[in-house]
């Protein structure tokens, strides 16, 4: 909501700096000696809560800064760059840890938010003055209203909760446990990780060619593809089949995310588009904690490949709801032209 109030670019520039600030703070607790887990956990929720202002500001911005036809060119290159440095990233971060330790490792997070504050303060974009604000409640049933109002938006972010959760128990929580008691071992799982990382990469690279008219349909369809690691983990746990398909489902998560990013900038108004972003966030996350959770008892109560298993068809499921809904299947894009905006002038 902060977002579609405030001018977004200190928006993104106070976010950035905060979190510039946490991690500075965990950096210097950890080359004292000094960090505890509750410390740990307050720096922990600054970040988190840091992150979750700038994302919806920074997905918000593009429609401000680039031409309504070049959008979703310029989403898929900016998700392109997203993924490669991700790919940098852990690959510097192990270097850094293991060359000048872990301390200084942060340190050097630290300075990377402080140098995308920086960069961001360079964009300049036309503010409107802010209207006079309603009040926050009113603000919220706005944004729900505009997140409710079409099905199709609220049908695959529910989706997503669940798909979501399948994603992160199967893989996030139970895959390096698998790695480890299995032949892929570590470095075996590094493979299948940074394959995926690759796959977004390649997925970008696609998206910048080809739009299916029916893009938002074909995204959610793609989506099954994330259904095959957990089948291969618990079926054939072998690392040249799992980065296979690990890379095969990086290409449709990316094709999945440019859709519908760029489908949420064409359809919802500029100055509400923070808001349905907020909520997609909210709901797509919703579950992950429950899933990290519910992981490891789920496999004392079931066995790991019986979890494995749930955690396919929770994927699967949730993907066959988002492609048979008709107001998915129905969507086409608009004509690449400027959304009106609604009442509200729209923040900077």
């Amino acid at each position: 909501m902060l977002a579609d109030r405030l001018p977004r670019g200190p928006l993104l520039v106070g976010s950035s700096v905060v979190s510039a600030a946490s991690q500075a703070v965990i950096a210097a607790l950890v080359l004292t000696h000094s960090a505890a887990i509750p410390l740990l956990m307050v720096l922990a929720a600054v970040n988190g809560a840091s992150s979750s202002c700038y994302q919806p500001a920074a997905q918000a911005l593009l429609p401000q800064t680039v031409p309504a036809e070049s959008r979703r060119a310029a989403l898929a290159l900016s998700r392109i760059a997203s993924s490669s440095a991700m790919i940098v990233g852990a690959s510097l971060g192990g270097v850094l840890v293991a060359t000048i330790g872990p301390g200084w490792g942060l340190a050097v997070d630290a300075a990377s938010f402080a140098l995308a504050a920086a960069s961001i303060a360079l964009i300049r974009v036309q503010v409107a003055p802010p209207a006079p604000s309603p009040g926050l409640v009113h603000e919220l049933r706005i944004g729900w209203q505009e997140f409710t109002s079409r099905s199709w938006v609220w049908v695959i972010v529910v989706a997503f909760c669940f798909l979501n959760a399948g994603i992160t128990a199967s893989f996030t929580v139970l895959g390096p446990a698998v790695a480890d008691t299995t032949g892929i071992g570590r470095s075996g799982w590094g493979l299948v990780v940074a394959a995926g990382s690759l796959g977004a990469v390649a997925g970008g690279v696609l998206s910048l060619s080809w739009r299916p008219r029916r893009a938002i349909l074909v995204g959610c369809a793609l989506m099954g593809l994330t259904a095959s690691t957990p089948l291969l983990l618990a079926l054939a746990p072998y690392t040249w089949a799992l980065v296979v398909a690990n890379f095969v489902a990086g290409v449709g998560i990316e094709q999945a995310g440019v859709a519908w990013y760029s489908t949420l900038n064409e359809q919802i108004p500029e100055d509400r588009l923070a808001r349905v972003y907020a909520y997609d966030d909210l709901g797509s996350f919703l579950a992950l904690p429950l899933a990290q959770f519910a992981a490891g008892p789920a496999v004392l109560l079931l066995g790991l490949q019986a979890t494995l298993y749930a955690a396919a068809a929770l994927i699967l499921l949730a993907t066959l709801a988002m492609v048979a809904a008709p107001s998915v299947r129905a969507l086409v894009p608009k004509a690449a032209e400027p959304l009106p905006a609604s009442e509200d002038p729209v923040p900077g």
